[in-house]
């Protein structure tokens, strides 16, 4: 960003990152939604008696768990964390998913043999919405910097080395 008047930024720039920004939020929003979607409408068949954790009871906490990230990404994606929390959430169902639908991997303790290697149409858009949720995510947590020191909030584009200190 080169330095408008007075040595501030230029604020198309500003704006052309918070833009970014909200556009990754919306993005990453709609991947967590469809993923909560798939897996909330897929719960019931998986419902097992007698077992301690059921794919369904799974599914049903992936559903919750993606759509209070997509919350929170569009209500608090100016922070850094919430971004870590949505890349978390949609890596590990992506990966989850690829991993069953590929390795027979049995029951595991008191989770399910969840092993199943036919590709619908609902599983196949959950992982491209995991995937575009992952990438997104990465993404926002990455133009999602930590915050500015306080010479370059106040004007100095150099930063710390601004003292003429090392670096």
């Amino acid at each position: 960003m080169a330095p408008g008047p007075g040595g501030r930024p230029h604020r198309t720039a500003i704006s052309r990152r918070t833009a970014v920004r909200v556009l990754l939020q919306v993005m990453t929003a709609a991947a967590l939604a469809v993923d909560a979607y798939v897996h909330a409408s897929l719960a019931s068949p998986y419902d097992r008696v007698g077992q301690q954790i059921s794919q369904g009871t799974l599914f049903r906490l992936e559903a919750a768990v993606a759509s209070l990230a997509a919350l929170l990404v569009l209500l608090l994606g100016r922070r850094r964390p919430v971004w870590v929390f949505a890349f978390l959430v949609s890596v590990s169902a992506l990966g989850a998913v690829l991993l069953y639908g590929y390795v027979n991997v049995g029951a595991l303790g008191p989770l399910p043999n969840m092993y199943e290697p036919f590709w619908g149409p609902k599983r196949t858009g959950s992982a491209i919405a995991e995937a575009v949720g992952a990438v997104t995510s990465l993404v926002g947590f990455l133009i999602t910097g930590p915050p500015h020191s306080a010479s370059t909030r106040a004007g100095d584009p150099r930063g710390d080395k601004a003292d003429g200190g090392g670096g």
